[in-house]
């Protein structure tokens, strides 16, 4: 039995061995993750989902320090050609090595060596690299984060996350945010913040996500009334750079925008005609509140619950362009077998018109007795 369970750790190893291109320093894998589904995993389910959509036709942007599509959890040209707007640091994919983590909680491939999958399959997946990674120490480039995102409105990305936000905001930025939000792409951005604000986190209209343990406390610092929804954010597992192979145990606040952004792919692709304002309102209302049911400044709304978000009969209406976002509002969900209630203004148009109806009738009763007195009518024995 033990010279058995060493062959196969021996498999495993030559399975992820680094490719001799992989720079030193760079992330690499180290080995194949084959424990029981993490609690992430469970929490979120998508298998249940996956009867419904799994996410095809729509494609995820991943804004950060790249993405390794040469793990063989993606599938063949789910990971689309690269658009980088710096160089890679040490010539590959994703030195960083969280863009590939991101990219497997988005979409990896169910596969028979792993029980790790991501939780939207049929998505594509478009790396835009605007930052060097964990080495780049500018807090990233604001300029060159609104051209990312710009890139991919224009490529087509219904789901735009970003998984490396800055910490300084600018009207590029602004302006960028603002237009892909009126092209119809949901952002989504990580509340990352050591000590402030990170952005397009803290900016109007964008999904901005806490990250919490299997415990549900908050694992990040950032709080603010700006962050809408939480996910997982510890003891996770998902896809490897620089080979076919994984991480675990990683506590990264980062990755739990990754789950938030598969459940809105999974949400427009089987609600295609939901605008963004109406997906950031499905997710807050069905997410998984904490005792009190009110809005924490870590955590916001509570934990994605996917499988709602997905399945709840929800209104898809969108707010009026004066009233606030629905998100921000103290929100309260309606059984969807609960009877419909009747609007106001009908209810009382109905109260009305059986009061005139009341009265008419006393009316004719009056009118009858009156001229029967006059006529000397009786009533018969």
């Amino acid at each position: 039995m033990k010279s058995a369970v060493l062959l196969v750790a021996v498999v495993l190893g030559m399975l992820v061995e680094v490719p001799a291109g992989h720079a030193a320093g760079c992330a690499k894998s180290t080995q194949v993750y084959q424990d029981p589904p993490s609690w992430a995993q469970k929490l979120i389910d998508p298998s249940r989902i996956w009867l419904l959509t799994k996410g095809s036709g729509q494609t995820v942007a991943v804004i950060g320090a790249g993405v390794d599509g040469g793990n063989p959890q993606f599938g063949r040209d789910q990971v689309l050609p690269s658009d980088d707007l710096v160089s890679r640091p040490g010539g590959v994919p994703d030195c960083d090595g969280r863009g590939t983590f991101a990219a497997g909680i988005i979409g990896a491939q169910p596969s028979p060596d792993t029980t790790f999958v991501g939780i939207a399959p049929g998505v594509k997946l478009l790396p835009i690299r605007y930052t060097a990674g964990s080495g780049d120490t500018s807090g990233g480039n604001p300029g060159q984060l609104a051209t990312a995102i710009t890139q991919a409105v224009h490529a087509g990305a219904g789901t735009i996350l970003v998984d490396v936000p800055t910490t300084v905001d600018s009207p590029a930025l602004d302006d960028a945010v603002g237009a892909a939000i009126a092209a119809g792409s949901v952002i989504v951005s990580p509340a990352v913040g050591t000590q402030g604000s990170t952005f397009p986190t803290a900016l109007p209209g964008v999904l901005s996500v806490g990250a919490a343990d299997r415990n549900g406390a908050a694992v990040q610092a950032e709080a603010g009334d700006y962050i809408d929804i939480a996910a997982p954010g510890a003891d996770l597992v998902s896809t490897a750079a620089g080979g076919y192979g994984h991480v675990w145990p990683v506590k990264d606040s980062a990755a739990a925008a990754a789950y938030v952004a598969a459940t809105v792919a999974l949400l427009r692709a089987y609600q295609p005609k939901a605008t963004p304002a109406q997906i950031v309102n499905r997710l807050t209302l069905t997410a998984s509140r904490a005792p009190g049911g009110g809005r924490d400044p870590k955590l916001g709304w509570g934990i994605v619950d996917a499988y709602t978000a997905v399945t709840s009969q929800l209104p898809l209406t969108a707010p009026g362009p004066d009233a606030a976002p629905a998100a921000k509002a103290p929100p309260t969900l309606v059984p969807a077998a609960a009877p419909a209630q009747p609007p106001l203004n009908a209810l009382v148009g109905g109260l009305a018109l059986g009061g005139v109806g009341l009265a008419a009738l006393a009316g004719l009763i009056t009118v009858t007795i009156r001229r029967g007195r006059e006529r000397r009518w009786r009533v018969s024995p």
